[in-house]
């Protein structure tokens, strides 16, 4: 990693692929996997002369959802598919100090500060304060400990938000924003059972790797806001994102395990690929895979130019 003081924004392209482990993929996690892995590769032929590259991370932080072995098979998953890392995967796991560097760095600069409530101590004080969670919505911290433990032991490390929205813009999207501080509050960044959060994990890898793009799935949209501030507290770069169509289950929402996802069949990688492909509304291709990926870099080239 390049320390935590940033990095020149003016490098080549690098996009990556962050999987979680908890499951093989399926087709939605195929699109966003196919959608990074072409950003990547049409960037380059819109840059004659440049170089890019498409990096896969294993995003196994969260240790106690991640399965043994499921790392390792969607791996197998995307080089069946054609899409190899261009360097050698990053896992999660093996980084802990790194975060723990970021969350000293953000203690020491009045960024964070720990705190010492638990999940039912939020939902108490949000129930006095006559605040209902909305159903999928964010359970709000109310900035309990901002102001010190008054004795209770630290159990997890928050971010202090600022107040007041914050402002970005989306390659597919358009401009979005979100006030985190009042529609999440303190977020954690790390937990009471001593694992680091996603937000300060990917934060922190991001930069370590040099990410410059971020192509991922649209649900992620509304974590990207955390992840700004983060990369402002400290003192890194904001890489440019896009949020790709979801692949939604029969009960509307994203497809995942939860509701009936099937593992990715890549026993025949074209027709999981075309699958995909129909998702980011590109078309399907016979012939070969390499036919069929080097037709969608070129679309997705002149979509993206």
């Amino acid at each position: 990693m390049n320390g935590l003081l940033g990095s020149d924004t003016n490098k080549p392209y690098t996009g990556r692929f962050a999987p979680s482990p908890t499951g093989p993929l399926h087709l939605g996690s195929l699109v966003a996997a196919l959608a990074s892995w072409l950003d990547a590769r049409a960037w380059a032929l819109n840059h004659p002369g440049s170089r890019s590259r498409w990096l896969v991370r294993i995003e196994d932080v969260d240790q106690p959802r991640c399965v043994p072995g499921t790392g390792q098979l969607i791996l197998r998953q995307l080089a069946d598919c054609g899409l190899v890392s261009d360097e050698t995967p990053v896992w999660q796991s093996h980084r802990g100090a790194l975060y723990q560097a970021a969350l000293e760095q953000l203690l020491a600069s009045g960024a964070a500060y720990p705190c010492g409530c638990s999940r039912k101590d939020v939902e108490k004080a949000l129930a006095v304060a006559g605040i209902v969670r909305p159903r999928h919505g964010e359970l709000i911290y109310p900035g309990t400990c901002r102001s010190g433990l008054k004795g209770k032991r630290p159990r997890a490390w928050r971010l202090a938000t600022p107040t007041g929205p914050t402002i970005w813009s989306d390659r597919r999207l358009g401009v979005q924003q979100q006030d985190v501080s009042a529609q999440v509050g303190d977020f954690v960044l790390k937990r009471a059972d001593g694992f680091f959060a996603y937000q300060l994990a990917v934060v922190v890898d991001d930069a370590g790797q040099d990410i410059t793009h971020i192509v991922r799935g649209e649900d992620l949209a509304d974590n990207t806001p955390r992840q700004i501030l983060l990369q402002r507290a400290l003192k890194l770069p904001t890489p440019q994102y896009l949020h790709t169509p979801l692949v939604l289950g029969a009960d509307g929402d994203k497809l995942s395990k939860q509701n009936g996802a099937q593992a990715l069949d890549t026993s025949e990688p074209l027709v999981a690929l075309n699958a995909a492909a129909t998702v980011l509304g590109l078309p399907p291709v016979s012939g070969t895979q390499a036919d069929a990926l080097q037709a969608w870099v070129k679309a997705w080239a002149e979509r993206y130019r």
